[in-house]
């Protein structure tokens, strides 16, 4: 005897991951026309930070890693409870520092089931129009839509800096929501590493000039090793703001290394500035697991090859997050289910 329920969850199963399926399908090949091309032209017109080979990198990243049907289909089958019983209106509120980086919380929000009400970053809404377009194109009736500032919401999912995460906490008080301020990531090297590994190590760093939350930033080195980084070439923002830095640490009378278009500054904490890369030597490798618990709030990922964390990544991955390398280590798809 047929299950009515069952067989509703498994239609919207097939129909969502046929859905973001087309979409991987559409996406692969991102700037290699000029329908594309114009769309990534003006995306990085609208945010300087943005360079079409970063442009191009994060969709086809989307798109081979979170858009492909078999890994769609091995990550939604660990979740009996979606798609859930009663759709909620989930205001999803986008940073803007890399492209598309809100888009795994939109893929989360429609897979889950519920109605997905899209604030892009004004940096970053040329690309999530586009992709928001392709999914109508698609299917009409995606349940996705640009949220008019006045609606009521059900849940809200928002990513920004500190500043803009403490007002998402009085904005949205009473109502359930999943927030996030800014993080930022390590590695923790043994000196053993290979030329290949070191290579992946320099992308880890400095992809998308730096400015996501899982560009590394702090490095461990055991005492007495000196890696040798050759950095990528940067765009002329990042070159900027590296001479800024390097002139006010020259007036200060700090030490650093000069890496070129980057400084290292011998420290165990987070740099403040974009260009400024920190590294510490340490003695044994339990001394580095003490200050990465210790910080752990401060943590979005940790690159290493000799420690255990619950976020690592392997070098040169660590700017290819899969779709189970939840932001902040919590569950975005578990927090939607619970909604009903």
């Amino acid at each position: 005897m047929r299950n009515p329920k069952r067989n509703s969850i498994f239609v919207f199963m097939k129909n969502v991951i046929d859905l973001f399926s087309e979409l991987g399908a559409r996406l692969r090949g991102f700037g290699a026309d000029d329908a594309t091309q114009a769309v990534m032209e003006a995306a990085c017109r609208a945010n300087g930070w943005f360079t079409p080979a970063d442009v191009r990198r994060a969709v086809g990243a989307i798109a081979r890693d979170m858009l492909s049907r078999e890994k769609l289909e091995a990550w939604l089958g660990n979740y009996p409870d979606v798609p859930v019983a009663v759709p909620r209106r989930v205001l999803v509120v986008m940073a803007g520092n890399i492209p598309l980086v809100g888009f795994f919380d939109l893929l989360c929000t429609v897979v889950s089931g519920h109605r997905c009400l899209l604030k892009p970053s004004a940096k970053d809404t040329v690309l999530m129009e586009y992709v928001v377009g392709q999914l109508r194109d698609i299917d009409a009736s995606v349940p996705v839509e640009f949220y008019d500032g006045v609606s009521p919401v059900d849940a809200v999912i928002a990513t920004g800096s500190d500043n803009a995460n403490r007002y998402f906490r009085a904005r949205y008080a009473g109502i359930p929501s999943l927030l996030r301020g800014s993080r930022q990531s390590a590695a923790v090297l043994s000196g053993d590493e290979t030329p290949e590994q070191l290579a992946g190590l320099a992308d880890d760093i400095w992809a998308y000039s730096g400015l996501g939350c899982r560009s590394v930033s702090l490095l461990f080195l055991p005492e007495g090793y000196e890696p040798t980084l050759q950095m990528p070439d940067v765009n002329d923002k990042y070159k900027n703001n590296y001479r800024q830095t390097r002139a006010l640490l020259t007036m200060q009378g700090r030490p650093f290394r000069d890496l070129g278009a980057a400084v290292a500054v011998e420290q165990r904490d987070f740099p403040a500035a974009l260009s400024q890369i920190s590294y510490t030597y340490y003695k044994t490798p339990d001394e580095v697991a003490g200050w990465l618990a210790m910080h752990d709030d401060e943590l979005q990922c940790v690159v290493t090859e000799c420690l255990p964390h619950s976020r690592r990544a392997a070098f040169g991955c660590a700017q290819s997050p899969a779709l189970t390398d939840y932001p902040d280590d919590r569950d975005v798809i578990a927090w939607l289910a619970a909604l009903n």
